[in-house]
């Protein structure tokens, strides 16, 4: 399990989408003057050099941050990401990217509190330090922090654990960010595990998981399971560059599925996605799924699709599991939501969003899918053996896949 570096995958496709959407979250709860807590429980190192060590030898940033670096149409939500990595290289060359610490820290008030966990011994030390010479340089040019108490507390040790100890968090307000290595398939397990216990401790936080769209069974019904949950309202979201190749190796999807999502996410996923489908996108089988439900319960769920029509699962989908919201519940053998070209893919309904490159370049609709369906500047000191996230891209001996 701490064999995996993040390093190696930096910037890459799914760091887009991740970091994308978690500075959606944090704009939307800055709009409340209340004071919340961001929770990240596998931070990384916080920081990762580019142009040298371990993210060089992939250079996996040229299918995510590089393709965008230069854009100058670049729509306003996805600006904002772009620019907040662009303060991280004044210079104007890309040669560091941020880790989800330091793009909270951006984009976070300074009442806000942020409570970040890495079990990395390396990566614990670099994000640690890394803090340490942002306050030290907030401090050179005076600056004095106003609110009480330490804003930032970094905690070597088990995310999983701690989130039993930081909710409910005092203010009633949080933001969770569970992005683990998924080199072992029992960290499906824990993230599961872990969102129901704190959905029973903090019903109305706000939970983002990032996870890698793989070829092994853990993964592929991940995002269903995710799906059952005792949450209100969940959405689900998955970015796909290439066909998968038939050997399995590599990371070509990566979802974000958040828990309570806030009412601004999903139109400006509609807005954003087939931006990225066609910057991002490898060839024609590029694409994404947008999809949304509310938790529901019982053998045989009855689903709506993008066009308010009530649908029910497919063949022998009722005498399946009582999956939850509008998501697809794929039978066995079925490949996962996101995955293109699949054969035995579940129907879906009209109207429903799917994007691809060959719609967006000839300005037809996109393949329909069943969906249900800002800061301080600071340069902190690179970390280079950073580490976390699965998305398995590279050499065996960099460790399966995550962004941060």
């Amino acid at each position: 399990m701490l064999s995996y570096r993040h390093a190696f995958h930096a910037g890459n496709h799914a760091d887009v989408l991740k970091h994308f959407v978690q500075i959606q979250l944090l704009d939307y709860m800055n709009q409340k003057d209340t004071a919340y807590t961001y929770i990240d429980t596998h931070s990384g190192a916080g920081v990762y050099a580019l142009d040298g060590g371990y993210a060089s030898k992939n250079a996996e940033y040229e299918t995510g941050i590089g393709p965008l670096w230069e854009r100058k149409d670049l729509p306003k939500p996805l600006a904002e990401y772009v620019n907040l990595v662009k303060e991280l290289n004044p210079s104007g060359k890309m040669r560091y990217y941020p880790g989800s610490p330091y793009c909270a820290d951006k984009v976070m008030r300074e009442h806000d509190r942020l409570r970040l966990f890495e079990l990395h011994p390396a990566d614990s030390k670099i994000l640690a330090d890394n803090f340490r010479k942002v306050e030290a340089h907030a401090a050179a040019q005076g600056e004095r922090p106003s609110a009480r108490g330490r804003r930032v507390l970094i905690e070597r040790g088990d995310g999983f654990h701690a989130l039993k100890t930081l909710l409910p968090p005092p203010s009633r307000r949080a933001l969770v960010l569970i992005d683990p290595p998924y080199e072992d398939k029992q960290d499906y397990r824990k993230v599961r595990d872990a969102l129901e216990d704190a959905l029973v401790r903090f019903p109305s936080g706000i939970y983002a998981i990032w996870y890698p769209v793989l070829q092994r069974m853990e993964s592929r019904q991940f995002a269903d399971k995710l799906k059952r949950l005792a949450a209100k309202d969940w959405l689900n979201v998955t970015l796909t560059i290439t066909t998968p190749g038939p050997d399995g190796f590599g990371l070509h999807s990566s979802g974000m599925f958040i828990l309570n999502p806030p009412y601004t996410l999903e139109p400006t996923l509609r807005q954003i996605m087939p931006y990225l489908v066609q910057v991002l996108g490898k060839n024609a089988d590029a694409t994404y799924v947008l999809e949304k439900g509310t938790q529901v319960t019982g053998t045989a769920s009855a689903r709506t699709g993008a066009n308010g029509a009530l649908r029910m699962p497919v063949g022998n989908a009722r005498k399946a599991s009582p999956t939850s919201g509008t998501g697809s519940l794929r039978l066995p053998g079925q490949a996962p939501a996101g995955t293109p070209g699949a054969a035995g893919a579940p129907a879906r309904a009209p109207g429903a969003k799917r994007s691809s490159i060959a719609a967006a370049a000839a300005g037809k609709s996109a393949r329909p899918t069943e969906a249900g369906v800002t800061r301080k500047s600071a340069r902190p000191a690179q970390g280079d053996t950073a580490g976390k996230s699965a998305r398995p891209s590279g050499p065996r001996n960099s460790g399966p896949r995550r962004p941060s």
